[in-house]
């Protein structure tokens, strides 16, 4: 089977390379800085491990969602709305930014080209903190990608729902990799309810999802996350799953 290989750049923002095509998720490159808004502001604290421009080409962004500065910051939407690369992410993402292709829940497209090998990309559930929360937070979506002696990656979103993730472990599991947006993103809204996994739950998705391999992100760089890996290395071990957890060092390839 073929390789998979990751390059976290901070916060959700990771670069991997599948079946010959490489990936972009919720790009964030901006140096530390606020972002003020109605809801609060929003604090960055690390900038990128890994410069846009140094980065070796990108053939496809996927974006969670397009509505939150710690998952499409500044130059992130430059860089989206630009057009240089295909980028999916929401349906409503894709009213909002014309360069956006939508793709609802458990919607499939194909990527075929000349010395790549052919991709699927199903958009799958996510939720952004408990339910009923979309009013507030926003749709948002993640991401399974397959092919034929490919592995089958999950890429999470920004999601907090263990059973979201059960209704993918049943369609896709095993899943080869994971790569969970983690970090208990925490903001004062729905009594401080958790917006994206916390440790806990995110070794309980990596248990539905059957996988060896659990590539963690969105767990440090933006003060309003408010688990780290050290919970997640804790978490996992209690649940004896401490050897599927690959937590990524920022600016290093991470091979699978």
């Amino acid at each position: 089977m073929a390789k998979f290989a990751l390059t976290h750049i901070g916060g959700p923002t990771a670069f991997f390379k599948l079946g010959g095509w490489t990936f972009l998720t919720d790009p964030t490159f901006d140096p530390p800085r606020e972002y003020p808004s109605p809801a609060g502001t929003l604090v960055k604290t690390t900038g990128p491990a890994v410069e846009l421009a140094d980065l070796p080409g990108v053939d496809v962004v996927l974006l969670s969602h397009d509505e939150h500065a710690d998952n499409l910051d500044n130059s992130g939407r430059q860089l989206v709305e630009s057009g240089p690369y295909p980028v999916f992410g929401t349906p409503e993402a894709a009213g909002r930014i014309p360069t956006i292709t939508g793709l609802s829940p458990w919607q499939e497209t194909t990527l075929q080209a000349a010395g790549k090998q052919d991709l699927t990309i199903t958009a799958v559930p996510a939720r952004h903190g408990p339910e009923g929360c979309e009013p507030v937070t926003g749709t948002v979506t993640g991401f399974v990608l397959s092919g034929a002696d490919l592995p089958t990656v999950y890429v999470s979103g920004d999601n907090a729902s263990v059973g979201v993730v059960g209704a993918i472990a049943d369609r896709f599991a095993p899943v080869d990799v994971a790569v969970l947006f983690t970090g208990a993103a925490r903001a004062g809204i729905f009594d401080n309810a958790p917006l994206t996994l916390t440790a806990e739950a995110a070794a309980e998705a990596a248990a539905k999802l059957r996988t060896p391999a659990v590539v963690p992100v969105h767990a440090e760089g933006w003060m309003h996350f408010s688990e780290g890996h050290g919970e997640l290395r804790k978490e996992f071990e209690v649940k004896g799953l401490g050897d599927q957890l690959r937590i990524p060092i920022p600016g290093q390839e991470l091979v699978l």
